[in-house]
């Protein structure tokens, strides 16, 4: 018995649709073109255990690189490396443990990389929360300031040495354009957030704008990214798991895979033509303006200040 013509029209046009919206989201998905080989290179990725950070492993381990896995979890970073290895037989990939909820443990996780005699070319701090429910850090930080500023900057800055040993080198920032909605409340900076995401982000995007000016000369480039929106696991505590189901329609459309977010993540982690190049604020492999609301020096300025104080770098 043949199906009703109306369930085959139904069908191959939708059918249709599906494959018109994953062309349309992929030809509009810049890719990073950088052929360049990381015999040597050592190349640390927070967060590697899921969405950009894995995908971004992923690229720097096919490109021969050494990748240190730093992620929370244990169990999911030992099937992120079954997942990498799985798809490439170059590079090295090595686990270590970080929990940007704890200083100690970024103190602990960073004096090991500089007791390694191995190198350190490329730091990417990527990992981070959002929409996380109010909870403060083991250090009395609220989660959003703890996790995507307070210890990405101490982890930065004490690596920095390694990265300086082994210039040039490079620091990758993975922001978000939401940073444009943040405030920086100086009263407030470990406190509840009333826009926790935006605010962190923000705090970040200016750290790293004053760490770029402040390693000026030294061959250390400092780029940010915004990977614009991407089907991650980062939207879990903010968007119901029925919704984005119920969301997948415009997920094909305007929503990038892990795989194409990780694109100019890896640009500005190791395309030749931005060596020497530092300070820039990057989307789908294009530099773009700074923001007006991250380009005040003074509040730059106030940000590391208190930053260093409140992480007692």
């Amino acid at each position: 018995m043949e199906p009703p013509t109306w369930y085959v029209t139904a069908s191959v046009t939708l059918v249709g649709m599906y494959i018109t919206a994953v062309l349309f989201r992929s030809l509009r998905t810049r890719r990073c073109n950088s052929t360049v080989l990381l015999h040597g290179k050592t190349c640390i990725v927070t967060g590697a255990n899921t969405g950009i950070g894995l995908q971004t492993a992923l690229e720097l381990a096919k490109r021969h690189a050494r990748v240190i896995m730093a992620c929370r979890d244990q169990n999911k970073a030992r099937k992120a490396i079954e997942y990498v290895k799985s798809r490439t037989e170059n590079g090295s990939l090595v686990f270590r443990p970080l929990d940007l909820a704890s200083h100690a443990s970024v103190k602990e996780f960073c004096s090991g990389i500089l007791e390694e005699a191995h190198s350190l070319n490329v730091l990417i701090n990527n990992a981070g929360v959002m929409g996380h429910p109010y909870q403060v850090s083991e250090d009395g930080i609220e989660m959003h300031m703890a996790v995507n500023h307070f210890s990405v900057f101490l982890l930065t800055n004490l690596l920095l040495p390694k990265l300086k040993e082994n210039s040039p080198s490079r620091i990758v920032f993975v922001s978000s354009a939401l940073h444009k909605r943040g405030e920086i409340d100086f009263e407030n900076l470990k406190g509840k957030q009333t826009k926790g995401y935006a605010n962190s982000k923000l705090a970040n995007v200016y750290f790293a704008r004053e760490l770029h000016d402040r390693l000026s000369g030294s061959k250390v480039d400092v780029f940010t990214v915004h990977p614009g929106m991407v089907d991650t696991e980062l939207a879990r505590h903010s968007v119901s798991k029925w919704l984005w189901k119920l969301l997948y329609p415009l997920k094909l459309l305007l929503i990038k895979t892990a795989s194409q977010g990780c694109q100019t993540v890896v640009h500005c982690a190791i395309s030749e033509e931005l060596e020497g190049k530092s300070g820039g604020y990057f989307g789908s492999c294009v530099q773009e303006p700074w923001p007006d609301v991250s380009s005040c020096k003074e509040t730059q300025l106030k940000i590391w200040k208190n930053s260093k104080e409140i992480t007692g770098l």
